[in-house]
């Protein structure tokens, strides 16, 4: 099994790594996984966090995040059958989002607007960035 683990400049950054196992689907017709794919693991990784140490509820929560940026850099192609390490890391935290490769802004279940980040979702996001709050 192949592992991808191309070092580039932001992985020192990185925080928090979640190990991803690509699958067949993954691979477009250029035999290399497909742009999209990496937007769906940047959401796993982020979710996930926001599910585990945030205590974020989905379904529940009064304070949901929409992704209202997205970026990636691709420095090498992956194909199935790699597994890849996910990196995250928060870069900067506003009134109402934090920003990284991807800017979510929490907003209010029912009217859509951005809210303040509570305390504890606050300190679980500057636990994995290099700001100093």
């Amino acid at each position: 099994m192949l592992v991808s683990r191309i070092i580039r400049p932001y992985n020192k950054l990185f925080k928090r790594e979640k190990n991803i196992q690509t699958r067949w689907r993954d691979n477009d017709i250029y035999g290399h996984v497909n742009n999209a794919v990496y937007g769906e693991w940047i959401d796993s990784i982020v979710n996930k966090y926001l599910i585990e140490k945030c205590s974020l509820e989905p379904l529940k929560s009064p304070l949901i995040g929409f992704v209202v940026s997205s970026h990636c850099e691709y420095y090498s192609p992956i194909s199935y059958p790699s597994k890849i390490s996910a990196g995250l890391f928060v870069k900067r935290i506003e009134k109402a989002s934090a920003v990284g490769g991807f800017i979510h802004v929490f907003v209010d279940r029912i009217n859509r607007r951005p809210q303040t980040i509570n305390d504890e979702m606050k300190k679980q996001l500057l636990s994995i960035s290099n700001i100093i709050d």
